[in-house]
């Protein structure tokens, strides 16, 4: 009889060593901020009801979780941000639906075509980061051909009645506009597994007309000047500058194009961009689709949906050229592996 108590307490031990070996999440699965603060919490550490948790300014938001960047994120509650959820167009709250489409919404869900194990949770209480991890694989990068990331909003939003999860200004700064668990309308069939990431930039053209009007010499180099019409949103009045300063020529579908680079904040907010979703997403390596000689391929490939990674327009189809010529696809992929 005098044994039980020592078997009762070897059985309290070895049920709490087992929560330690066996942790809810793996001890490198990512952990957003509200639970390392509940964690704080149970610790005993001075957590008030009420008190504010501040976000860092660098966080993407994943199915309600955030993802810190280390590149100036506005999401779509932020105040300058801009909010893809919204029915009314953005120029004018007074009307709803985009001017090509009768429905108000400019987004989906990636319900169509999932495996019964994930839809039936997923349409019962919504998406978990594990089952999204499951579902998106790709990552397609564009320009917007409007030149700042407010032009291209209300470009998409107000007359196409179409969204992208990213706008990536010329300043660097990255407006999320959609929780990446939603269905973006950025590239047709790749919409179901991808994120969209449109870049602020006019993009590329069979000859130098185009690109005379949006750039000058200035100070000595090349520099970005936005015409009067262009909204700017909270795009500071600063030079911008390509990162090569002369125009970049190259074929895309065997048509030969010319295009400015994009600019250096541009480069490095992108890359950051790309290294957070490789991690967040492992389905979404930080490669993109290659010729026989390893080059970056600047044409349709063959099964484009089959394809893992991160992919120019021009890869799914050959009605799109961007993001062109110009794209310095070393450079954007080397960075986002070292930061990542």
């Amino acid at each position: 009889m005098r044994a039980w108590p020592l078997l009762l307490v070897l059985v309290v031990t070895c049920s709490t060593r087992r929560k330690d070996v066996f942790p809810a999440e793996a001890p490198d699965a990512p952990q957003d901020a509200s639970r390392d603060a509940s964690r704080d919490a149970s610790r005993g550490s001075a957590v008030r009801a009420g008190a504010e948790l501040k976000r860092t300014g660098d966080e993407i938001i994943v199915c309600g979780r955030l993802f810190h960047t280390g590149a100036r994120v506005v999401t779509w509650m932020d105040a300058s941000g801009f909010d893809a959820y919204r029915p009314h167009r953005w120029r004018d709250p007074s009307q709803t639906a985009a001017r090509d489409r009768e429905g108000a919404n400019r987004y989906g869900t990636r319900r169509r075509g999932l495996p019964v194990e994930i839809a039936e949770p997923v349409h019962r209480r919504g998406w978990k980061l594990k089952e999204l991890q499951k579902v998106v694989s790709q990552v397609v990068v564009h320009y917007d051909a409007a030149g700042t990331a407010a032009q291209c909003f209300k470009v998409l939003h107000d007359v196409r009645g179409l969204s992208a999860h990213f706008l990536l200004d010329v300043d660097g700064t990255i407006y999320q506009t959609l929780d990446l668990k939603e269905r973006a309308w950025h590239a047709g069939t790749a919409n179901d597994r991808s994120v969209g990431i449109e870049i602020a930039q006019i993009g590329a053209y069979r000859d130098l007309e185009t690109l005379g009007r949006w750039y000058a010499i200035r100070q000595g180099r090349a520099a970005l000047t936005l015409p009067k019409w262009v909204s700017r949103g909270a795009l500071p009045d600063h030079l911008y500058r390509p990162a090569r300063q002369q125009p970049v020529r190259g074929r895309v579908h065997g048509v030969e194009y010319v295009q400015y680079d994009y600019t250096d904040a541009q480069y490095e907010a992108l890359a950051r961009l790309l290294a957070t979703l490789a991690r967040v997403f492992p389905n979404a390596p930080l490669d993109a689709p290659r010729t026989a000689d390893g080059a970056v391929a600047t044409r349709v490939i063959d099964d484009p949906l089959g394809f893992a990674g991160v992919l120019g327009h021009y890869h799914l189809t050959t009605g799109k050229v961007d993001p062109g010529p110009a794209l310095d696809w070393p450079r954007l992929l080397q960075r986002a592996k070292a930061i990542r």
